[in-house]
């Protein structure tokens, strides 16, 4: 195994000039490739005026070399987890420069031809990145981290895992832009002298693949691991796998018993945040394990029954107050859910996160989350779960009033009926953004009003028919031609996505669409039959709008766990 370099010393001390890396289309990009690289970037960064620099790059060694070339550049790198329009605008207020793939609008820098090679050691204690949390009740938070964290963070990960892992290459479905993907992708790698994966691997069989090259470790998502194809020749990868990480959610129960039946190992599941980085480790053998083991370094205790942390990996030696409930263990502690989430309703303050905890020890939800809705003058709240399988067959037979009033009368024993959810929203399995949370604004989107009113005829886990009416009252009719109410495509494309998102678990990101056609006009009125056929294998969803006049509108749309 290499000698394990700090980060503030990487480009300073130097490896072999053949050193492998990173891998890239079958090559080996050697230390003196990546040293220079990182020249030229640092050349490019120094030209610019200002600190602040925003990165974002979809190949992890370019973007490696462009974050060592920044910091030795003396900036503070800005890390966005998308390039939507809104993130960039919100952006483009906070940075100097743009380097990356981000619009020409924005001057993106490039790196350029440096001769200077020499390297000087980074500071410690420099303000040196910028990460945003998920943004799960609102706006994402800003929160810097100095270089001097980082640093802890990777050597804690080089103490608890270094010897399993070895020399093994990494592979990884996560985004180098988010903490998680930056900390076991890029920095840990790059100091333990292990070679990394330049891309990322979406798609299962690409992953298999890779898998038989030769030793690799995978850093993983939830939301990954619990889509792990059952078809595929996972044996075959079995043998080289040195471990699987997971973080950024909580782990199902299936993508547990995925992991273990198909790679033939548990995954190491790492809990913390963008705030307080790396807190706690687990590899469960049983389900019912349920322990985490405090990092080496860390210190916890209760504070209102919630968890509190002092960690080197927070930017002072004090106590950061988290907002998960905790039972303490002896080497750790057990996790029993986010705090109450208090809100006032008709006068009489709700705990949301108690309505939830009801909701799901009442055996027919596996997951329920409650929201608030502003319905005119008044706000309501409103149910979004995954039923369990007495749950589904409640409302696959009785229909969904059955499972409304039967969750109303579970939430009656210990909620005044003025305060009972008033609507309600059964999924296959929550939708989830690229950093595997739930956001507030995904969950209240599911009853805009913008939604059609639908039957759910058929549904499997590649399959689902769906029956839907279009009423004149619909706002996509309205405003688009305005000679005849007509359903525009765009809208047909938008709904196919949000169902599809509803009944299956597709990764984060539309990549492209392909063969799209609108035969037949949608007119107010119209009762259509939507098919929806989802392929994890090939991340494609197949969409098909019919009616009795025929066929309406198809197409396929592709999706991705990167953003591209």
């Amino acid at each position: 195994m290499a000698e394990s370099v700090a980060l503030e010393e990487l480009l300073t001390h130097g490896r072999p000039s053949d050193f492998p890396v990173a891998l890239r289309d079958g090559h080996v990009l050697g230390f003196a490739a990546f040293q220079a690289r990182a020249a030229g970037w640092r050349a490019a960064f120094e030209r610019r005026e200002g600190r602040r620099l925003a990165l974002y790059f979809e190949d992890t060694y370019e973007f490696a070399a462009a974050l060592l070339g920044a910091w030795h550049a003396g900036k503070c790198v800005y890390l966005p987890s998308d390039v939507q329009p809104a993130t960039l605008e919100r952006l483009a207020r906070e940075v100097e420069g743009f380097a990356g793939q981000v619009p020409a609008s924005l001057s993106p820098l490039v790196p350029e031809e440096a001769r200077r090679s020499d390297w000087r050691p980074l500071s410690s204690g420099a303000r040196s990145l910028v990460v945003y949390t998920s943004g799960s009740s609102g706006e994402p938070a800003a929160i810097d981290k100095h270089l001097g964290q980082l640093t802890r963070e990777v050597h804690t990960l080089g103490r608890l895992f270094d010897a399993r892992v070895g020399d093994a290459r990494v592979l990884a479905t996560v985004s180098h832009q988010h903490i998680y993907g930056l900390l076991f992708r890029v920095l840990w790698p790059l100091t333990a002298g292990r070679p990394f994966l330049a891309r990322s691997l979406p798609y299962p069989e690409e992953l298999l693949a890779e898998l038989t090259k030769g030793p690799a470790v995978l850093v993983a998502s939830p939301a990954h691991l619990k889509r792990l194809p059952g078809t595929l020749a996972w044996e075959r990868a079995r043998g080289s796998l040195r471990a699987v990480y997971s973080s950024g959610g909580p782990l199902p129960t299936e993508a547990l018993h995925a992991c273990r039946t198909l790679l033939g190992q548990a995954p190491v599941e790492v809990y913390g945040s963008s705030e307080t980085g790396g807190i706690a480790w687990r590899q469960r053998s049983r389900e019912d394990d349920a322990g985490w083991t405090l990092m080496p370094g860390l210190e916890v205790r209760l504070e209102d029954d919630a968890l509190a942390v002092r960690s080197p990996h927070l930017p002072e030696d004090s106590w950061f107050q988290t907002e998960d409930r905790a039972r303490l263990l002896p080497e750790g502690f057990e996790l029993l859910g986010r705090k109450d989430r208090l809100l006032k309703l008709e006068e009489k303050r709700v705990s949301l996160s108690a309505m939830e905890r009801t909701l799901v020890a009442g055996g027919l939800l596996t997951e329920a989350r409650v929201v608030p809705l502003q319905e005119g003058l008044r706000v309501t709240l409103a149910v979004v779960a995954v039923p369990t399988a007495a749950g589904g067959r409640l409302l696959t037979e009785q229909g969904k009033r059955s499972l409304n009033q039967a969750l109303r009368e579970q939430l009656a024993h210990g909620f005044e009926p003025a305060v009972l959810p008033r609507r309600f929203r059964y999924l296959e399995a929550m939708p989830v953004n690229s950093q595997g949370k739930s956001t507030e604004a995904a969950l209240t989107a599911l009853f805009d009003s913008r939604r059609p009113p639908l039957r759910v005829l058929e549904q499997g886990p590649e399959k689902a028919v769906l029956s839907l009416e279009t009423p004149a009252s619909l706002p996509q009719f309205k405003g688009h031609f305005p000679q005849k109410a007509i359903l525009p495509g765009v809208a047909q494309i938008e709904w196919a996505i949000q169902f599809a998102r509803e009944l299956f678990t597709l990764p984060p990101h539309f990549l492209r669409m392909e063969v799209v056609k609108f035969q037949q006009l949608i007119v107010p009125g119209t009762q259509v039959t939507l098919e929806l056929t989802w392929s994890a294998a090939k991340g494609s969803l197949h969409f098909k709008y019919t009616s009795e006049a025929g066929t309406h509108g198809s197409g396929r749309i592709l999706f991705t766990e990167v953003h591209g």
